[in-house]
């Protein structure tokens, strides 16, 4: 059975976006080479990755295209062919084609999918976008988080999960830290695979 891994970067109060849409591209955010590079191997040692559409539509309209800029730096370029290899679900109800190595989950039974597809892959699964990952934590699937902490506090924003209020136990199973003050931290969801009521 695989394991789902919500991996976001997040300030220090846990927000993801501080201008709605900037889509993970604020000033905020400290990603250099090492830090890439880290995330670039994270990437290709997932069996498949989970988008929601929002997230998705982002990820979709920049790096399948990162090989036409030269100006890019070659881990750029690398993570645009990983991700544009990597196996991919998109959980949409409005999306009905996509390229790039990508399936499609839609309707009122998005989540039971995605728990069939959790029992039926070996190996890590990225979780990318809040309501997703909102979505599966309530629902008891979600496994493991997978933060990339930037040292800002952004005060607003959005938050890491979407309208969430219930505790959260962690195990921190894995941190490392990087040179531009960027502090990696992977922990176990406790409890995971025990549906919360919603």
């Amino acid at each position: 059975m695989g394991r789902f891994i919500y991996s976001m970067n997040v300030s220090l109060d846990l927000r993801i976006e501080q201008v709605p849409g900037d889509n993970g591209a604020g000033e905020w955010l400290r990603i250099d080479e090492e830090l890439h590079r880290e995330a670039n191997a994270q990437t290709r040692a997932l069996a498949l990755m989970v988008h929601g559409r929002v997230f998705y539509e982002t990820m979709e309209e920049h790096w399948p295209r990162t090989h036409e800029d030269a100006s890019l730096p070659d881990y750029m370029h690398e993570y645009g062919e990983i991700w544009t290899a990597k196996p991919k679900v998109l959980v949409s109800r409005t999306r009905h084609s996509a390229g790039h190595n990508t399936r499609i989950i839609g309707g009122d039974d998005a989540i039971e999918q995605l728990a069939a597809v959790r029992a039926g892959t070996d190996g890590s699964i990225s979780v990318g976008g809040a309501t997703l990952a909102t979505q599966l934590l309530r629902a008891g699937l979600l496994d493991e988080l997978l933060l990339w902490t930037h040292p800002a506090v952004l005060g607003f924003g959005r938050p890491l999960f979407d309208d969430y209020d219930m505790p959260i136990d962690l195990d921190l199973i894995e941190q490392r830290s990087f040179k531009q003050g960027v502090t990696m931290h992977r922990y176990a969801i406790r409890d995971a695979g025990e549906a919360i009521p919603c």
